[in-house]
């Protein structure tokens, strides 16, 4: 009573002497912070009391239930209802609660607590609230922890910054991520499946993924093997050397030339093992990231350079291939010859004779030195023609095939079509004086680029230039094109073909085709970007940039209708002579008829409709179907002719509706007398057995 009188005292003495808080402060302090601290006391030696007992006692529940009611009057104002259910409501076993909890009750990100290890269900709760309450300031009657709008306002700036960063690290992924795949695709672009060969990425094999799995082991192994056997050879280590060297032998002879698992010995996944294990000693004892990457790189340029110089070699045996005769002609050929001049003069004339100049009948130009081959271009079209009396084939030779050509058709005649067999070799007036081609030929410079036997024309050379050095440029019969006027001056229009065609339809439409003026009709081969004059002339030089536009259009040689009075008054020989001369050196263009003959039917050519004429069947294997079975004439343009070996067996070995385009004429199949071993002259060759 004395204690409560003196307190009273002090109070009323401090308020009449001038308005002292003293007696607020008391207030308080007995109002709040006694029983925060009794509160807080108690809680600590509530809690000791359970890690010893593990049960709490009956009075210890009250207390706590009282210290929640507590709490809770002092904290209902800053937290909602929510978030307190949710701390409520908490059991978790493993710890206070954190982050992670609040965040999946969608709580606040910003709240966190840490405390005592574990707890009980009960005492968890009321830890949190009497830390909350320790958290609490009487000052002014507010909650340290309720923020001011400016931390609210700087709060969710930094939370957008965090989304923000976020969604850039994000995007950022996403286009690291599409750079990536633009550069592999990029990179698989470059790659030239024809060089990669048999292993090539690209093969339908590795569309399964252990597709031949145990052969492609067996080669990475052989690869580390000669990696580490370089390895210890440098580093003087004999004895792994000779082991390795044994396990490399091994394999290699277990391997050979085997390309699919299927293929392998029984023996394999032994070796296979004995490998590993010595590849996996070798790593222990030699593995240096460094040197291994280097010698890695070492063996990855050598094999580089073994592509290009097989490519060159693969590419100059295909030229090589493309010049050769195949025996069986050649051998037909000598065979004709001798049967030709055992006639007797009067037996070597073909009748029709007097249709040779008249200009209203059908006219045929073609230039070759292959029997078989004028044999095809002139029976197909006459098998496809309405009346074969109507056309005439006007044939030039050379001086060593004229005897063969002229027995061939004296024995198998095409229908009740007119043929003339001539030889370019008795043409006077084509000579070197006249034609600068020909003197270009005969001269010093050509004579040391084709037969001199140190001059670059080999693999040396590269194999882009290889193509320009076939012997068929040198000779007239592919010059001979330019001249036709000269050759048959008497005619009005004539159909140049090329001997590398098959004729599927007929063709007497051609004649009544209006070329509007121009000289030559032919197909157009660009496309978008390809075919086109700059791929064929030097646009370099001055003179051929300023007379043509590098994006004209190209066509084609091979099936091609000239008008021959109009070639008369626009001087086209004429023409072809002034730019021949200008090209002494091969300055506008490489060897070959089709740039000097873009040059001299530059705007003179009428584009003709395209299914007349399909090319490209004698390199390109993706012909559509369908564009061969529609064309007029199919076209085996390229080196991979149909009487060659090399041919693609898809194009050779089409039914064009007359039998095989491929015959195959050993030299042992032909009788002697009488010549009888043709049995279906219409169209292709077929030869009897052997007597």
């Amino acid at each position: 009573m004395a204690s409560g009188r003196g307190l009273s005292g002090m109070g009323i003495h401090r308020k009449r002497g001038g308005g002292s808080r003293l007696p607020i402060v008391l207030v308080i302090f007995f109002s709040v912070l006694a029983p925060l601290i009794f509160f807080v006391g108690r809680g600590l030696y509530t809690s000791a009391s359970i890690d010893q007992n593990d049960i709490p006692s009956g009075s210890s529940k009250q207390n706590v239930h009282w210290r929640e009611r507590l709490a809770l009057r002092y904290i209902k104002s800053l937290l909602s209802k929510d978030v307190i259910d949710v701390i409520a409501a908490s059991t978790v076993d493993l710890g206070p609660l954190s982050l992670d909890s609040l965040r999946k009750s969608n709580m606040s990100a910003s709240w966190k607590f840490v405390g005592a290890e574990t707890s009980v269900e009960n005492n968890a709760t009321s830890e949190f609230l009497a830390c909350m309450l320790i958290w609490l300031s009487p000052t002014d009657g507010r909650s340290q922890l309720v923020d001011t709008p400016a931390k609210q306002f700087r709060r969710q700036l930094r939370e957008r910054r965090r989304e923000k960063r976020a969604a850039d690290l994000v995007q950022q992924d996403d286009e690291a991520i599409v750079k990536l795949e633009n550069a592999a695709i990029e990179r698989s672009k470059s790659v030239d499946s024809a060089v990669l060969g048999k292993y090539s990425i690209w093969r339908k094999e590795n569309e399964n993924d252990n597709s031949d799995s145990t052969v492609r082991l067996m080669r990475d192994q052989m690869i580390m093997a000669r990696v580490y056997l370089s390895i210890a050879k440098m580093k003087n280590k004999p004895d792994l050397q000779q082991e390795l060297q044994s396990r490399l032998k091994e394999s290699q002879r277990a391997l050979g030339d085997t390309a699919a698992d299927a293929d392998l010995h029984h023996s394999v996944p032994e070796k296979i093992k004995l490998m590993g294990q010595v590849l996996s000693k070798a790593r222990e004892q030699l593995y240096d990231c460094k040197l291994v990457t280097g010698k890695l790189r070492a063996m990855l340029q050598t094999a580089d350079e073994q592509v290009r110089s097989l490519k060159k070699q693969s590419t100059f045996l295909s030229q090589l291939a493309a010049k050769t005769i195949p025996n069986g002609i050649h051998c037909m050929s000598m065979r004709l010859t001798i049967e030709y001049y055992l006639l007797p003069p009067e037996k070597r004339k073909f009748p029709g004779s007097e249709n040779l100049e008249n200009p209203n009948l059908y006219h045929y130009a073609l230039f070759s030195d292959n029997v078989l081959a004028a044999s095809v271009v002139v029976n197909s079209t006459i098998m496809n023609a309405k009346d074969s009396s109507k056309h005439v084939f006007h044939l030039v030779t050379d001086k060593l095939n004229f005897g063969a050509m002229n027995m061939w058709f004296l024995l198998n005649p095409p229908g009740k079509a007119a043929i003339h067999v001539e030889n370019v070799d008795e043409f006077k007036w084509l000579n070197s004086s006249y034609c600068p081609v020909l003197r270009q030929l005969e001269s010093a410079s050509m004579k040391e680029y084709y037969f001199k036997a140190d001059h670059p024309t080999t693999l040396s050379s590269g194999a882009s230039n290889l193509k320009y050095r076939n012997p068929k440029y040198l000779s007239m019969l592919n010059h001979l094109r330019f001249y036709l006027p000269q050759v048959y001056p008497k005619l009005n229009k004539i159909l140049f073909l090329d001997d590398d065609i098959v004729v599927q339809k007929d063709l007497t439409r051609l004649w009544s085709v209006d070329l509007q003026g121009k000289v030559n009709g032919a197909v157009e081969t660009c496309g978008e970007s390809f075919h086109r004059f700059d791929k064929y002339l030097n646009f370099t030089n001055p003179h051929i940039a300023r007379s043509f536009d590098p994006n004209a259009c190209g066509w084609a040689y091979g099936m091609n209708m000239f008008d021959l009075k109009e070639w008369k008054k626009k001087d086209i020989t004429g023409i072809y002579h002034k730019w021949q001369n200008m090209n002494e050196d091969r300055t506008l263009w490489k060897l070959g008829t089709l740039p000097p003959g873009l040059i001299t039917f530059y705007n003179l050519t009428h584009p003709l409709e395209k299914s007349w004429h399909v090319l490209g069947l004698g390199y390109n294997p993706s012909v559509d179907r369908s564009e061969i079975e529609n064309a007029a004439v199919v076209h085996y343009n390229g080196n991979m002719k149909p009487w060659l070996e090399l041919a693609m067996t898809k194009s050779r070995n089409m039914d064009f509706g007359c039998g095989d385009l491929y015959v195959d004429f050993g030299c042992g199949v032909i009788r002697p007398t009488p010549i009888a071993f043709v049995h279906e002259p219409a169209c292709f060759l077929s030869i009897v057995p052997r007597v």
